[in-house]
């Protein structure tokens, strides 16, 4: 897969098969319109095109929005787009001047000038151009008045409840990580730094690696311990992990820390880990003293243990 992070010195296609959309997170419905464009893409012997954006155009746009969490990081998902199969994929840098051109201009301007699509898959739910003044309607006049085939593919759906960015975003944040993880098609995680923490874990015969994340509008799952995996240093290690405030000590301070199951004892400060959050196993409580808190973690961590042993053995 070729990677191109500007289009003004992409030399023109001879022909293309194109999707483009912000991709945050990159889920199974995303992958069943990919799917789509390589196919196509093969039958008509054309080169298949992914364009996404970065940052997030929630980001720039701020109007309308809320302050959107990312599910992923780019860098995740260019590792998951070059799973896919795709030619090229073009990732735009979504700035003001991007902002301000409606949906024609960014099809006379970008995509037909640059990539001479033959064929344009969207999803239904797709919107782009100022003020999301294209949708599936728009493009598909437009394709049909300048001779470009258009398909439009409507979302799949988990059971009765459609995939989505915002569901898998609702999940992830109300505690259902499992559920979040098949909706998206790979496992939930992020990168982060570990950073000093207050030593607490220690005391308690639980060192834990206090984890900093790397992006700042990352989005966080809900307060409670979590079986996770980790990448340290390219080799991975399970882990039980706390996201909270750790109210047994009437502490405020949000906190996201990770005790190993192997008991690495490696010095850690200021290394990058990637963390994946695997299953929830309980909500954050309140014990009423440092001893209650220890025997709940022996038994968390007994749990993490069982569920170590299944994932290793395939899942």
């Amino acid at each position: 897969m070729e990677i191109y992070r500007t289009i003004e010195n992409f030399l023109p296609l001879s022909s293309s098969v194109i999707t483009m959309g912000s991709y945050d997170g990159l889920h199974r419905g995303h992958f069943q319109i990919i799917n789509r464009v390589q196919t196509i893409a093969d039958s008509m012997r054309s080169d298949s095109i992914v364009i996404t954006f970065d940052p997030h155009p929630s980001h720039v746009i701020k109007k309308g929005f809320k302050n959107v969490k990312l599910i992923m990081s780019i860098d995740k998902k260019i590792e998951i787009f070059k799973t896919l199969n795709i030619d090229k994929l073009i990732i735009l840098e979504f700035n003001d001047n991007l902002m301000k051109i409606n949906a024609k201009q960014f099809m006379d301007e970008i995509i037909v000038k640059y990539l001479n699509p033959r064929y344009i898959i969207a999803g239904s739910n797709h919107f782009f151009g100022h003020n999301r003044s294209g949708d599936s309607a728009f493009l598909t006049d437009y394709c049909d008045a300048n001779k470009i085939g258009i398909e439009i593919v409507n979302p799949i759906a988990d059971g009765n409840v459609i995939i989505s960015s915002t569901n898998i975003r609702k999940l992830i944040t109300n505690g259902y990580i499992r559920r979040a993880n098949y909706e998206l098609g790979s496992i939930f995680g992020f990168n982060a730094k570990v950073v000093h923490g207050s030593g607490r874990g220690r005391g308690l015969k639980f060192p834990t690696a206090n984890l900093l994340p790397i992006e700042k509008k990352q989005l966080l799952p809900k307060k409670g311990v979590y079986f996770t995996r980790c990448i340290i240093n390219g080799l991975t290690h399970y882990g039980m992990c706390n996201f909270g405030t750790r109210p047994t000590f009437e502490e405020d301070d949000l906190v996201l820390e990770v005790h190993l199951l192997n008991d690495y004892s490696e010095d850690l400060y200021d290394h990058i880990v990637w963390i994946e959050f695997l299953e929830r196993i309980r909500s954050e409580v309140k014990f009423s003293s440092a001893n209650e808190l220890t025997k709940q973690l022996f038994k968390d961590k007994s749990k993490c243990l069982e569920l170590k042993d299944k994932y290793e053995l395939g899942g």
